[in-house]
């Protein structure tokens, strides 16, 4: 289904041919987020990403643009932990032009000091946006429990003060080792043939030398001792962050704790979403969340809740874990979660892009590809014993971590650490 070339200097390939599309997604990824940086250069990739935008030797910030979206195109980046990367999205006809914008961004770009002090600004007006966003703060905020001193528990974008000390020289060193051959995969998905692909892959990057891969710092087992973090702020509701460590992108059981993470709060037809919404009233939005890298991941739960509600808030979602271990799920919940996983996977791979970041992401960060015929016998495998085992696994009191943005007052804040543990 997926045909795969890995040039002699280690550059990664791989494409999915879809003749019945019109339009073609093309991305470039790099094995390097925010897990590789240091606290004093945090949001250094991100950075990185914002600058390439800015202009290469050929092709001026706006021509980038213009180039894409003058034949109807869509161009992007995001940064994540692991990875960052580029793509546009295009008519097929198009490819050739959207892989000479692309390689020359991650080739040549201008690195111009006039464009790092702008980007400078920019993303420090990036930061405190989203620091004013409460729920995305109270994300933040687990983060920082959930992986104390160490680069996962850091903000994506950095702080204000690492983002006003990049220099170019920082920039310039980060990109020598980094945007190199062992840590580039090129992705492509739609209206496209690998052997053309292949064909400017080499054309474009054979002459880089082989290079080392990058490394992480790995994920110490152990947690910090404080369990939450309370942020007073002024506002209309209160914004709920809690959540545990959980498995990594390698374990065989992660498929079982998606399976328990839909059943939890994936939809609108989940436990948490009908118990304190429908039925309570207490949230307009409640969720339940998955993160999985390397050699670790996360289950967390978001909410925003009534302000006078909070502590029962809390404990509904607590009551609704303690169940789960308890009880495990139905025949009939196992059942919708399988089909709910595997029909958004359907839907997803029917878009060029999406296919293409599906592809694009496994082999960045896992190094192989499974297809969804793969995840398929994966996910119809997982019995209720698994999602019961799972739920015993993660859904341990010691384990939680609470961030909570709001206007709670003493009493609420000394309850809260009653139920989640005093810190």
């Amino acid at each position: 289904m997926y045909r795969c070339t890995k040039l002699k200097n280690g550059i990664r390939i791989i494409s999915h041919q879809m003749p019945h599309m019109k339009s073609m997604s093309l991305g470039f990824w790099i094995a390097a987020g925010g897990r590789y940086e240091t606290t004093q250069k945090a949001g250094m990739y991100h950075f990185i990403e914002h600058l390439l935008f800015d202009g290469t030797k050929r092709y001026s910030s706006i021509k980038i643009k213009e180039t894409i979206e003058g034949v109807g195109g869509s161009l992007n980046g995001f940064t994540g932990e692991e990875f960052t990367c580029f793509l546009v999205k295009m008519v097929g006809k198009f490819f050739d032009l959207g892989f000479d914008v692309l390689s020359d961004m991650v080739l040549n770009p201008r690195l111009n000091l006039k464009d790092i002090v702008k980007e400078k600004a920019i993303i420090t007006e990036e930061i405190k946006m989203y620091n004013d966003l409460p729920d995305h703060y109270a994300a933040e905020l687990l983060n920082q429990l959930l992986w104390p001193r160490h680069p996962l528990g850091m903000n994506l974008a950095g702080t204000v003060e690492s983002v006003n000390s990049i220099t170019k020289k920082d920039v310039v060193s980060y990109l020598r080792k980094s945007y190199a051959p062992s840590n580039i995969v090129i992705a492509a998905a739609g209206a496209i043939k690998h052997e053309e692909l292949v064909g400017l892959a080499k054309k474009r990057f054979l002459k880089l030398t082989k290079s080392k891969k990058l490394h992480f710092k790995p994920c110490r087992s152990n947690l910090g001792k404080i369990k939450n973090k309370l942020h007073f702020r002024k506002i209309e509701q209160t914004h709920i962050a809690l959540g545990t460590r959980s498995l990594s992108a390698f374990d065989p059981d992660r498929f079982a704790v998606s399976l328990l993470h839909i059943v939890l709060g994936a939809n609108m037809s989940s436990r948490l979403f009908q118990e304190v919404r429908e039925r309570r009233g207490l949230a307009y939005a409640i969720s339940s969340h998955v993160k999985k890298y390397r050699d670790t991941g996360a289950f967390f739960i978001t909410a925003g809740v009534k302000n006078e509600k909070m502590t029962e808030a809390v404990e509904l979602i607590l009551k609704e874990l303690i169940s789960l271990k308890q009880k495990g799920i139905t025949a009939s919940e196992l059942k919708r979660a399988k089909e709910y996983y595997i029909g958004q996977l359907s839907l997803a791979l029917e878009d060029t892009a999406e296919h293409m970041v599906w592809i694009g992401e496994q082999m960045v960060c896992l190094e192989r590809v499974l297809s969804p015929g793969d995840i398929l016998k994966k996910v119809n495998a997982v019995t209720r014993e698994d999602v019961l085992r799972m739920a015993n696994r993660l859904f341990k009191k010691e384990n939680f971590n609470l961030a909570l943005v709001g206007p709670f007052n003493e009493k609420q804040k000394t309850k809260i650490k009653k139920i989640i543990g005093d810190s």
